[in-house]
């Protein structure tokens, strides 16, 4: 037996609840985990809403991303031992004290990244790396925008961006949201209000080369207004609640792409370069380059409250459960 939270129907995220459930039967080609730290994603509040791209069959249990330890294998695993730290990668089933899955959904933790660390390395730092570099090629010296910085792919772009050479100026919606953008490396830290002008101050009116969005919206709207030419408007999900519309004279006349980013189309399809990526980010977190902000730890229990912070953009950093 295990406690997971279960989703018995889409809809409020408050009718989740902590369960008593019995555990998936070990197969030969499966691996057991107890779960030390859970990740908590905006995707997962989607997910139970039933406003994401999937749909699972109810019930069934939230949560993409476990850090934790193997307290069993199958008779067919290979390359795992019981006691390995270890992160899974999941399409649903997280939120739970313990799970079993299939072991090329884990990925081996080295001893310097903690449990808490690796849920945030796994999506948050796993998107915004992604999206940086395969999708947007961003080159150093070049000037990266990115919105909704004191959330957890915002941070995460911020530090990434640093580690990539670029010039990182970053939008959050208050003062404290701000200082934490800047705690986190940005070279410049703004509001949303009056934006256009000051992007364009802060750049002597080029516009900048790469902004990274995870907000949407009327935020969206102002960003095409702030590209430099062959600049790249990275889509990466509608926090605001608006998914824009977009007049794509602007990407004619000012020369400038938009660019979608869909990581978990990503690491299913580009498995060897996903886990490149994590090699990369593992190797910068040893040197000091990304560091994750854990801005809470909550019980699995408060696994509804605390999405519901994440889905009105209340959160700072990465949010984890603990079991």
């Amino acid at each position: 037996m295990t406690s997971a939270i279960v989703c018995h129907a889409f809809g409020p995220l408050d009718q989740l609840r902590l369960e008593t459930v019995k555990l998936k039967a070990l197969a030969a080609d499966e691996v057991q985990v107890k779960a030390e730290a859970i990740g908590v994603n905006y995707p997962d509040g989607l997910l139970v809403q039933g406003l994401y791209q999937m749909k699972p069959l109810t019930p069934f249990t939230p949560g993409m991303e476990v850090a934790g330890t193997i307290t069993a294998l199958g008779d067919n695993v290979d390359g795992f031992a019981i006691g390995d730290r270890v992160a899974a990668l999941l399409a649903t089933g997280g939120y739970a004290s313990e799970i079993v899955t299939d072991p090329a959904n884990l990925i081996a933790l080295p001893e310097h990244v903690s449990f808490n660390d690796a849920c945030a390395l796994l999506c948050a730092y796993g998107t915004s790396h992604h999206a940086l570099k395969q999708r947007a090629s961003l080159q150093s010296g070049e000037t990266l925008l990115v919105l909704g910085a004191a959330g957890s792919t915002g941070i995460a772009a911020i530090q990434i961006g640093k580690a990539m050479g670029a010039h990182v100026i970053a939008v959050a919606s208050s003062e404290d949201k701000r200082a934490l953008a800047e705690a986190n490396g940005a070279d410049v830290v703004l509001g949303y209000d009056g934006l256009k002008d000051a992007v364009k101050q802060e750049t002597d009116g080029r516009g900048v080369d790469v902004v990274f969005d995870p907000v949407g919206g009327d935020a969206f709207d102002t960003a095409t207004r702030l590209m430099a030419r062959r600049g790249r408007l990275l889509v990466v999900g509608f926090a605001a609640g608006r998914i824009p519309s977009f007049p794509v004279n602007l990407a004619l006349v000012k020369e400038f792409a938009v660019v979608g980013v869909f990581w978990g189309n990503f690491i299913a399809r580009e498995r060897a370069l996903h886990l490149d990526n994590m090699r990369e980010l593992f190797a910068w977190h040893a040197d000091g380059r990304v560091k994750p902000h854990i801005g809470d730890k909550r019980s699995l229990n408060d696994a509804a409250a605390v999405l519901s912070e994440i889905m009105q953009r209340g959160a700072r950093g990465k949010t984890v459960l603990v079991p």
